[in-house]
Formats: structure tokens, sequence, C-alpha cells
């Protein structure tokens, strides 16, 4: 499960001019001024645009044309209308009122937040920083678009110092900080210790551990915490008809890629066994299923914990990841819950066309579903989930217009289908380069996978 990041590109900076002193003609006798910086009056917004969205954000595969991520192209077209005082598409922004630029109010400006590397900035998880796989801006990059912003985001008039953009001094972090430790009593915790991602490199890998449970546990929430430059964080079980063989070993470390960036195909065998428990795509996420329903974990159950980080800069980075399981009391469990894992793995994205993939799924008995999300790549542009006959036949029950930013729809009436009724996949994608694309795990593969919960 990967994605296409974008490599990090040189930003525009403010050129330093040194003061030549040099006769003046022979009418004034006086001195030359000096020459003035290319962005001196220039106006703000379009600074903005040649020095950060145009080489940062609208780039293949990310912020250009109809396929744009989040539906959000920043090409100097369109950049401006797209932006300022235009709601989001990111659930967690879209509920806590921002705007993609709220004229004079930074904070409530979701590309002031994407733009902020600092974990912990944001009130809520509005997806990982941008641009993605990259250090970021800089200092004197965020502070000129908060200045923008600040002053009115107009399109036209200089209200932000060009100076600004000579300050290449990176954003500072906080040091990572770990989920605490659930209460005695309350649950679990699982980690992936910190690895190194090398430079221009994407590291997936597995390491199955154990849970600590003497007995049955009945987990109703599961949070999970990640370093920056996480893809996912995605918590699997091994089938019980798993050949014995082929169940990983406890506590190691299993990478999907080679250091050369081959893949290991003896790593992935297990992968064919995997059973679907939980995760995210976000740095941090906290879900709690509905009210009477848990997942069942089974006495001295073994998790296999699978992250992918995407590393583009050029310097190498850590990765490491954090999972805590909160349980609840047997009795307060009305239905025990099971997992869906739906796969399209015969998708064909021809080059150069937007395809639209659609699957059925049909279940050999009835199924009441409580919650459902999407997975699918930059290249997926809206992933919807309809019903598959019964009374309720074609009706939309699911909709996603931003790969990054899924959302896990809990639903307070579950949907109940019968025998023979299911669920159909429709994905649109906009395949924008110079080859097909087929399902797979890499950056330039794509996916269709409907993940949820079912009693």
């Amino acid at each position: 499960m990967a994605i296409r990041l974008i490599r990090p590109r040189n930003l525009i900076a403010v050129s330093v001019l040194s003061l030549i002193g040099c006769g003046g003609d022979a009418a004034s006798g006086g001195t030359s001024a000096p020459a003035p910086s290319p962005m001196e009056g220039a106006a703000s917004f379009a600074l903005i645009q040649t020095t950060i969205l145009t080489p940062s954000c609208a780039t293949a595969n990310c912020h250009v044309g109809a396929g744009a991520q989040a539906g959000l192209a920043l090409t100097a077209d369109v950049a401006y209308d797209q932006l300022v005082g235009v709601k989001p598409t990111t659930p967690n922004a879209l509920a806590d009122g921002l705007w993609r630029v709220m004229v004079g109010k930074p904070d409530s400006s979701l590309l002031y937040h994407k733009l902020v590397f600092p974990p912990g900035h944001h009130a809520r998880d509005y997806g990982n920083p941008m641009p993605t796989g990259t250090a970021g801006l800089t200092v004197g990059q965020l502070e000129f678009v908060r200045q923008w912003i600040a002053a009115g985001a107009p399109r036209a008039g200089v209200v932000a110092s060009a100076a600004l953009l000579a300050d290449k001094s990176a954003q500072s972090s906080p040091p990572f900080v770990p989920l605490a430790l659930p209460a005695a009593g309350t649950g679990y915790q699982l980690r992936v210790d910190p690895f190194d991602v090398s430079a221009n490199f994407e590291r997936e890998l597995f390491n199955y551990r154990r849970v600590g449970n003497s007995a049955d546990i009945y987990v109703n929430r599961i949070e999970t915490s990640m370093r920056p430059f996480s893809h996912h964080f995605v918590l699997y079980t091994m089938d019980p008809k798993t050949p014995s063989q082929l169940v990983p070993g406890t506590d190691v470390v299993r990478d999907i890629r080679n250091a050369d960036g081959s893949m290991n195909l003896a790593n992935m065998v297990a992968m064919g066994y995997h059973v679907f428990l939980g995760g995210s795509m976000q740095p941090r996420s906290d879900y709690t299923f509905p009210a009477g329903t848990a997942l069942r974990i089974p006495a001295n159950a073994s998790i296999d914990l699978n992250v992918h980080y995407a590393n583009h800069t050029a310097s190498k980075v850590q990765g490491e990841a954090y999972v805590n399981l909160y349980t609840v009391p047997a009795a307060q469990v009305v239905h025990p819950l099971s997992t869906l894992n739906l796969q399209n793995t015969g998708i064909v994205l021809p080059a150069g066309q937007v395809t639209v993939v659609q699957k059925d799924f049909t279940f050999g008995a009835q199924t009441t579903i409580t919650g459902l999300t999407s997975h699918m790549h930059a290249r997926g542009t809206k992933y919807q989930i309809r019903i598959v006959g019964g009374p309720r036949d074609g009706e939309l029950v699911y909709e996603n217009t931003d790969w990054e930013h899924p959302a896990l729809v809990n639903y307070a009436v579950p949907i109940v289908l019968d025998k023979g009724q299911g669920l159909r996949s429709i994905v649109t994608y906009n395949n924008t380069t110079t080859r097909n694309i087929f399902f797979g795990l890499t950056s330039d593969d794509e996916m269709d996978i409907i993940f949820g919960y079912y009693y």
C-alpha cells in the first residue's frame, strides 16, 4: 500500500545583491541606486504561486488538472479561485469549520495548517503536512503565507514582505512523543521500534508482535500514532488456516523491499494470509466502535504490524509507530465484530485516461455492517460504495474524494444485507502517466479496497 510522493524542488529565494558603487553621469555626478530585487513590487499571491505552489504542489500526480488530489488544482490559472473562500474536502477540517483559505484568518485556513510541519500545531488531525515527502517550507515561506492570509488573502497587491522569502531556515519540530500506555486493565500497547529510512527511499515493513493477552479480549477503540513521513499503519491478524511454516517469527522486522529497491518476495508470502484488523493513513488516529460492538481478540494473540514510510528528501529520516488497543468487558458487547477486506486486484488503468472501475462483492449470509472506509492511491479521485441487490439496490452509502484522508464512517443505523446482497465499489482514477497502471504495492501502482466492520 503505497503513495506517490513528490520530490522536493528548489524554491526561488530573494536575490541578495551587493551594493556596487559606480560613477553617475556627468549631469548628476551622483551614484546609482542598488539594483532592485526581482521580487520587489510583485503581488504577494503571485510570489506564493511562483515560489511555492508551482514548483512544490502543482506537479505531476499531485495538485494538477481534473485528477488533482482532494479536488484541489494549484496551477497558476486556477489556484486562487480554488483556495480562497472554498470549503475543504478533508473531513476533520470541514467539521472544524475551516476553509481552504479563510480571508484574514490563518488559523481557520487549511492551507496554513497543512504547511506547518511541527506536530501538535493543529486542534485535530488534518492529514500529512505538505508538500508531502519533503522537509517542508522554510520559516520565511510559511510566514509569508501567513501574512498574506492575515492581510485578507488578496489576488493582487503587496501585503507581505518579500524579504521573508530569503529566510531559508527550516521549521523546527519538537521530538516525537509516543502514545501513553493505556491505564492498567484498560488495554494493550504494541509498537514498531524506531528504524531508519534512507534518503529518497520507500521502506515498508512488517513486525509480528504478541498482544500479551492470556484470555479473550474485546477491543472497542484503536488509537495510533506515527512519526512524520508515514503513509499508513495497518494491523493484521493471520488467518487460522495459515500453514505453520508461513506464520511470521515474533518480533522479526520483515522488509518487503531490499536495499536496492527490489521486492523481497520471501517476506511478502505471509501477506496472502492476512486478515485486516484496523489501521490508519493519518499521523494520529483515534477510532471508537459503535456502542455495544467490539472486535474479539483471542487469547495469546499476535498482530502483524505493517508500516510504510516514503522519504523523498536528501537525508535519512526515522520511522516509528504505536497502537493502543482499548478493551471493554465482554458483558458490554452485544455484537462481536468481524472485519471486511474486499479487494479488487484486477484493475487496469490505461495511460493518459480517466477510468471508472467497479466490482461487486456479495455475501453468503445475512451481514450487518457498522462501518466502512476505502483505500486508493494518488490517482484515485473518487471512491463510492453502493448497495447491491434488495430494496436498497444502488443506494450510495459511502463516498470519498480525498485519497489521503478516507473517512471511516460509523452507521448509526447499521446496513443490513441479506444473503446474496452485497457492496459495489465504484472508483474513478485519472492516470496522467504514459504507462498503464495496475493494482500493486508501490508508489507507481494503484489500489481498490473496501475496509469495514460487520457482524
